[in-house]
């Protein structure tokens, strides 16, 4: 293959000239400030279980044996994460669509990372750690269902626990309702969900939208 040709295949390559090491992350990124290396620590502190039962929202990050990563919402009124000691915390399971991506992630690799979220303030908490799929009665039965009484949890070990700053929610005015975009603007979840199923060959949007309206109203608890 000519320079010319390499060159411009690499153009067209979106990974090309790839960093492959933290040494050539270093070159370009300063050591961390102190006191962002000194606020992890490796339990669940009273700080983080004050700010884990005011979360209804925790985004759960999983990976498959070959690597591939998955981040996935789990949703529930707030105090539905259980703390069981210092340094374990419960999920439970709750009425999805059954693909069961992130339980299948962690019974094969072991690990997961989770970012939760209160609606209106722009700090974070971030737990990651080994993780279990645990279907116990003993362990189900101090839970908060979410809906009905889940099949199983997701139990993290806080091995990293630590607040994230704030300035992605600042820049992106996440919970400013000005700066949301209009519904105009957007394709609703049917029409999404419609094109990404290969169009009216498999539903029609009309058949997309009655079905989300009947999983909101029956499957929802």
């Amino acid at each position: 293959m000519s320079e010319a040709i390499a060159d411009e295949a690499a153009a067209l390559d979106p990974f090309a000239g790839a960093l492959t090491s933290e040494e050539e992350l270093r070159a370009l990124y300063e050591l961390p400030h102190e006191r962002a290396v000194r606020k992890q620590i490796d339990r669940l502190d009273e700080m983080a279980r004050r700010l884990i039962a005011l979360a209804p929202m925790v985004l759960v990050a999983s990976h498959a044996p070959d690597g591939a990563a998955d981040v996935s919402p789990r949703g529930g009124p707030p105090g539905f994460v259980t703390v069981l000691d210092e340094r374990h915390l419960a999920i439970p399971d709750a009425t999805g669509n059954r693909r069961i991506d992130t339980l299948r992630n962690v019974v094969a690799t072991g690990h997961a990372g989770l970012l939760f979220v209160i609606p209106g303030r722009a700090q974070t908490l971030r737990v990651n750690g080994p993780a279990r799929v645990i279907a116990r009665p003993d362990l189900l039965a101090r839970l908060l269902p979410v809906g009905k009484p889940p099949r199983s949890a997701l139990v993290v070990e806080a091995a990293e626990v630590f607040a994230h700053c704030p300035k992605a929610f600042v820049r992106s005015r996440l919970w400013s309702p000005e700066a949301w975009p209009s519904a105009a603007e957007q394709p609703t979840s049917a029409e999404v969900s419609h094109a990404h199923m290969g169009g009216d060959a498999f539903m029609t949007v009309a058949e997309v939208e009655q079905s989300e309206r009947d999983s909101l109203r029956y499957r929802l608890a």
